[in-house]
C-alpha cells in the first residue's frame, strides 16, 4: 500500500479520503484539494484494491488510518464506490475515537447488477479480484453492519456506457451503480447529482455536498 502524505494542521478536522476498485488516490485529488481548501487535514491513501478481499483491505489501511487519528480533532471518511464498503468493514472492527462523519459516492451499498453480469467472466476475476466479487447484489455472510454513525449518500444519475445505463442497470443509475442501490438503511442524507460513476469524485457540486454534510451533517438543497 502507498500512503499518501498527510496534509494539514494538528487541530483540523481529519479526512481519510479511500478511492475505489482499479483506481489510486489520483482519482480523488480535485476532491482532496476542496477539502484542503475548506479547512481540513486530508489523508488520500493508495492501496493494493484488486489483490485481497474488502476485510483484509480493511487491515490494510489501518496502520496509516491509526497514525492520522492520533490528532485532537474529529476524523471524518469520503469514499468513492468501494471505497465506502471498506469504509465500513473500517469502522467495524477499527472504529475511531473521535469518529465524524463518512460521505459515500456512487458506493455500491447494495451491489452492482454490473458486477452480477461480469462476475463469472476469467477476465472479470483476474483483473478485478476477490473484492471486485464483493460487489455484485447477492447477500454475503461476511455482510457489513448497519452504521451507527452519520453517513451521507451521494449518487449520480448519468451514464456514459449505454450499455449498462441502459439495459443492465436499474434507472437511474451512474453506469456502474443504481440510485438505489448507493442508498443505505440508516443514512443520515441523500442526494442525487448530475455525474456519472468515475465522475462523481471530480463534479462540483458533489464536491459542495461533501463539504456541506462533513460540516453540517446534512446536504443543501437547491432551488
Amino acid at each position: 500500500m502507498h500512503e499518501s502524505s498527510e496534509i494539514g494542521g494538528a487541530r483540523c478536522p481529519g479526512v481519510v479520503l479511500l478511492h475505489g476498485i482499479a483506481r489510486t488516490s489520483a482519482s480523488l485529488k480535485s476532491l482532496e484539494r476542496a477539502l484542503q481548501a475548506a479547512g481540513f487535514a486530508t489523508l488520500n491513501i493508495d492501496y493494493a484494491s484488486r489483490t485481497n478481499p474488502i476485510a483484509a483491505l480493511a487491515d490494510d489501511i489501518h496502520p496509516a488510518i491509526a497514525r492520522f487519528a492520533e490528532r485532537d480533532a474529529p476524523l471524518h471518511f469520503v469514499a468513492h464506490s468501494m471505497g465506502g464498503l471498506i469504509t465500513r468493514a473500517y469502522i467495524a472492527k477499527h472504529r475511531p475515537h473521535r469518529l465524524g462523519g463518512v460521505v459515500m459516492l456512487g458506493t455500491p451499498n447494495g451491489g452492482s447488477e454490473v458486477a452480477n453480469l461480469l462476475s463469472g467472466s476469467r477476465l472479470f476475476r483476474a483483473f478485478y479480484g476477490p473484492a471486485g466479487l464483493e460487489l455484485t447484489t447477492a447477500n454475503r455472510p461476511d455482510a457489513l453492519p448497519a452504521p451507527d454513525y452519520p453517513v451521507g449518500v451521494i449518487a449520480g444519475n448519468r451514464f456514459i456506457d449505454p450499455v449498462a445505463g441502459l439495459f443492465v442497470l436499474p434507472k437511474p443509475n451512474d453506469g456502474r451503480v443504481s440510485v438505489q442501490s448507493a442508498t443505505l438503511a440508516g443514512m443520515a442524507d441523500h442526494v442525487v447529482v448530475k455525474a456519472s460513476h468515475t465522475g462523481l469524485p471530480r463534479h462540483a457540486v458533489a464536491i459542495a455536498q461533501t463539504i456541506a454534510f462533513l460540516r453540517e451533517g446534512r446536504f443543501h438543497v437547491y432551488a
